[in-house]
């Protein structure tokens, strides 16, 4: 995209505060959607419904393999777009509305549907979430960061704002589930009622802060082809961009990780609740549990930087990963001991602030190597690719979840030996070992070695194949 300044704008503008806590409080309401389906659709499906594990989960994970196909369309929908509130602004106010509606209908399955009605209707409401309304929203949300300034520090800003209110907003849903369902359920937790209700007060929270997002950010960024009728000139195709992908061992590496990533994060927070309940045998304890880790992921945030200025971003990462490692195997010694577990969250979330804060700027420093590497400029397919395999490996996630519990007979009894099993199984040891796959990723991506020369070469118009 070439940079062009619309009138009375400056494409490199600093920003001021109200548009940085603006753009923020879009992820803080995405995750009001996005937490809410990642730790609580499977135990409304099996708690509440009484849906086979097995099967809610199957559901679940063949529509994250649309919804990451979904991701690539309304990114090149996004491209497309031109209106008076730029290219991902209107995008925003156009798909808030209806993905309120669906969330809200997505926990309200009629309690008249039975067999596979029910489960249609299941499959078809976390679709229109997931696949259609959410990544119609969330894609040009993330595009929109880039359309806001090209200033390097303020861009920089934005992500941390981001990152910051997206975690405080999987706080306020770890917190305020479980003590509002029985509330506006009359005392009964896994009431329809109850969840119905709980999950409307989210869905208007949602779109109120949406319509702050709209409202009070700028794109200042526009295409200068756009502006002056020209027409654009044409990038490589997508078979020439997914060619320069799968030949860049350190996008291949960063996908494997990042798909670990996902695929540990689903299995884990998704069992988090029944760890709570059955394994510590202490419910009311989940939020402080689940509330550990996101508030030493913040506070970690607040550090990384620093750390990366010491040992670089792939080192920062490893760290990161074998600390959160460390407090899987703590966390099976600890037993039902809450303040125990709740260090052990502490150690894990700051892990996974290591990760969160450094895995995005990694695959940037991959492309721009890919890019070094074949001549290819593949930014777009890059990041659109690794997000399906993101989308991919948070679903396999899910439903592994879904099958380890149903392998455990956890629908027939949940506190039987066999379900505590799965579910330490789900919440320890599957985690353990898929953070250990992400670390022999990391100790592979050496591309400290290459990085420097790749840049410069390209700054000069040159490419490893180039004379």
């Amino acid at each position: 995209m070439s940079v062009n300044q619309k009138k009375g704008t400056d494409p490199n503008a600093k920003l001021s505060i109200v548009e940085r806590i603006a753009y923020g409080l879009g992820d803080f309401s995405g995750n009001l959607i996005y937490s809410s389906i990642s730790g609580f659709l499977l135990v409304y499906y099996v708690s509440v419904l009484g849906v086979d594990a097995g099967v809610a989960a199957s559901i679940m994970a063949v529509s994250k393999l649309l919804d990451g196909v979904s991701d690539l369309i309304m990114g090149r929908i996004v491209d497309k777009t031109h209106t008076k509130w730029g290219k991902a602004r209107p995008w925003i106010l156009r798909m808030s509305f209806p993905l309120a509606i669906c969330f809200v209908l997505m926990f309200s399955v009629p309690a008249s549907l039975a067999g596979s009605a029910q489960v249609a209707y299941m499959f078809l409401t976390y679709n229109l979430v997931s696949t259609i309304f959410y990544t119609g929203l969330n894609v040009p949300y993330s595009t929109l960061q880039g359309l806001m300034t090209t200033n390097q520090y303020e861009r920089g800003l934005l992500g941390n704002f981001r990152m910051l209110l997206a975690t405080a907003g999987t706080m306020a849903v770890n917190t305020f589930v479980m003590k509002l369902t029985p509330i506006f359920g009359g005392g009964d937790s896994y009431s329809q009622r109850g969840w119905t209700i709980t999950f409307i007060l989210f869905a208007v929270v949602f779109v109120a802060l949406n319509m702050i997002t709209f409202l009070f950010c700028q794109e200042r960024v526009v295409d200068n082809n756009v502006d002056s009728g020209e027409k654009a000139t044409a990038g490589p195709s997508i078979i020439e961009s997914f060619k320069s992908l799968v030949v860049n061992r350190y996008w291949i590496l960063l996908v494997i990780q990042m798909f670990t990533m996902y695929f540990m994060m689903s299995t884990f927070f998704g069992s988090n609740f029944y760890y709570a309940k059955y394994v510590m045998k202490s419910e009311e304890s989940f939020s402080q549990l689940s509330n550990a880790i996101s508030m030493a992921q913040i506070g970690m945030m607040f550090v990384t930087p620093f750390i990366m200025m010491k040992i670089g971003k792939r080192w920062t990462s490893l760290v990161g990963l074998v600390m959160a490692a460390v407090a899987f195997v703590l966390t099976a010694l600890a037993g039902d001991n809450v303040t125990l577990v709740t260090a052990c969250n502490v150690l894990k979330g700051a892990g996974f602030g290591c990760g969160a804060a450094t895995m995005f700027g990694m695959l940037q420093d991959a492309i721009t190597y890919g890019h070094w590497l074949t001549g290819v400029q593949a930014t777009g397919m890059g990041n659109a690719a690794s997000s399906f395999c993101m989308k991919v490996g948070s679903g396999i996630g899910t439903a592994a979840l879904g099958w380890i519990l149903s392998a455990g007979n956890f629908n027939t009894d949940p506190s039987s030996a066999s379900a505590i099993a799965s579910i330490n199984m789900a919440c320890i040891w599957i985690p353990l070992i898929i953070n250990i796959i992400g670390i022999v990723c990391l100790l592979m991506y050496d591309l400290d070695k290459h990085y420097d020369k790749a840049v410069a070469d390209l700054s000069e118009g040159k490419w490893k194949g180039s004379k």
